[in-house]
């Protein structure tokens, strides 16, 4: 699926009454392409995700979808284009008390009929198809397990798996690793790529691991302020463009979680750039 953002104002719901998230954000994305977003807490890369989905409508601007004017569309044909997306949240909403096959194939809902959707909550239509999805993120054996006696970190990979079995061409990953240990990330990370390259799916993922980004997605997009700060291939994003992404300003707010001085990530080697960059880059980290 093809996605344009042209000239996007838009507001987290959760921000305060005329506090833009995004502010003129033109952004384009084609068929089967796999990007990752980056840049500092309140960039406003889960209210890109949100846009992107048609799940919040731009104050100004528009949201093209293969061409289509996503909210100049009746409310039945938006909720049909709907259908072809998937929005992972970074919190996926999973029920406590429902299994893990049943919460996987609910990715499969906007394809199946009333009858078919309520006849799998009692016999699950399709465990195999549940079951290798979860096995790409080495939960297999969790496949009747029930969701509230899953990890933090469980839950998120489930959420992920839902998306292997969406009929959806677009992928809307919102943090995927946030709950996940270093091995776990990477395999998930891996897994999301891999098959969205082998099914033409387009992949946009937000993340705050800039070293994993730069490591599984052939194209970077960093933001800041909500303004698209750079735009680039991977291999082409230098220290410098990650210093100006993250370096702390005046009036910024300290995240306590990770302090005011983070390093830029090992392995990216830019002789110039990376000559005249100073030892430590102030940045604001998840």
């Amino acid at each position: 699926m093809k996605v344009e953002l042209r000239g996007i104002e838009a507001r987290h719901p959760a921000a305060p009454r005329g506090v833009a998230a995004l502010r003129g954000l033109t952004l384009q994305v084609q068929p089967g392409e796999q990007l990752a977003v980056i840049g500092p807490s309140g960039a406003g890369k889960s209210t890109l995700l949100q846009v992107a989905a048609a799940a919040l409508e731009p104050s100004a601007g528009a949201l093209m979808l293969d061409g289509v004017d996503a909210w100049s569309l009746r409310p039945r044909m938006l909720q049909r284009l709907r259908g072809r997306l998937f929005l992972a949240p970074q919190t996926p909403p999973l029920p406590p008390r429902q299994r893990v096959v049943t919460a996987v194939l609910a990715g499969r809902l906007p394809a199946w009929s009333l009858a078919t959707s309520l006849r799998s909550l009692l016999y699950p239509v399709d465990a195999p198809a549940a079951h290798q999805a979860l096995d790409r993120f080495d939960l297999g054996d969790k496949l009747f397990a029930r969701v509230d006696r899953l990890s933090g970190g469980e839950r998120q990979r489930v959420a992920l798996a839902r998306a292997l079995v969406s009929p959806a061409t677009l992928w809307l990953v919102d943090e995927p690793l946030s709950a996940l240990d270093p091995a776990h990330a990477a395999q998930a990370l891996s897994a999301l790529v891999e098959l969205a390259k082998e099914r033409g799916i387009t992949l946009i993922a937000t993340l705050h691991q800039v070293d994993a980004a730069m490591a599984h997605f052939p194209r970077l997009v960093g933001l800041r302020d909500g303004r698209v700060a750079f735009d680039r291939a991977s291999a082409d994003v230098t220290r410098d463009d990650l210093a100006s992404l993250y370096a702390r300003r005046e009036g910024d707010p300290e995240d306590p979680a990770s302090g005011s001085n983070a390093a830029l990530p090992r392995g990216h080697a830019d002789g110039a750039s990376q000559a005249a960059a100073p030892e430590s880059i102030g940045m604001i980290c998840r």
